[in-house]
């Protein structure tokens, strides 16, 4: 009897491979052999999956947000999510969320050429903004936050606060702590004075 193979777990276990390649040493890095040889697969059975790197890539992103999306469901189970344990499972704080956060910064560059990758960001982003502006809604309903605060706009600040805090993070400038302290600072500043 044959083998029965779950191909989709083999495609994943490919873009597994393509995220640790260009989380250590970016995309430019990554090619069919060497993502065989990080999968401990053959390059034929990359191929066999994914006719190019342009397809083994875009998979990968795809596979990046449903990890991402599922670390921060993860992160944020203990009681209702609210804003602040939400913003904060978005920062590279851990080895799982730096490894996240270098891979999604390697494929922002290539989503400057390739449209696929490019929508896959832009509905990323706008998944997370509608999510924080909800969040930041409901919290306003509950006396947490100003009520006077346009919940979109401060989504988007929100949403730009965690991206400079993940880059500085990233670079060192930044302590998970300290960027934490900060996102603490300026969910304060968002109360009822």
């Amino acid at each position: 009897m044959p083998k029965r193979v779950n191909h989709e777990e083999r495609r994943r276990l490919i873009a597994e491979a393509v995220r640790r390649i260009a989380a250590d040493r970016g995309l430019e890095a990554v090619s069919l052999g060497e993502v065989a040889a990080e999968a401990g697969i053959s390059k034929g059975l990359v191929q066999h999956y994914f006719p190019s790197k342009d397809a083994m890539l875009r998979y990968t992103t795809a596979t990046l947000h449903d990890q991402v999306e599922s670390r921060i469901a993860n992160g944020v189970t203990e009681g209702a999510p609210t804003v602040r344990a939400t913003v904060l499972a978005l920062l590279p704080a851990d080895d799982m969320s730096r490894t996240e956060a270098l891979v999604a910064n390697a494929f922002l560059v290539r989503a400057l050429k390739d449209p696929e990758i490019a929508d896959r960001f832009r509905a990323g982003h706008a998944q997370l903004r509608e999510t924080l502006a909800a969040m930041v809604a409901g919290a306003q309903t509950a006396g947490d936050l100003s009520a006077d605060l346009d919940p979109i706009l401060e989504a988007d600040l929100l949403l730009a606060l965690i991206a400079g805090l993940g880059d500085a993070v990233l670079l060192g400038h930044r302590t998970p702590k300290e960027a934490a302290a900060l996102v603490d600072h300026h969910l304060s500043r968002l109360t009822d004075r």
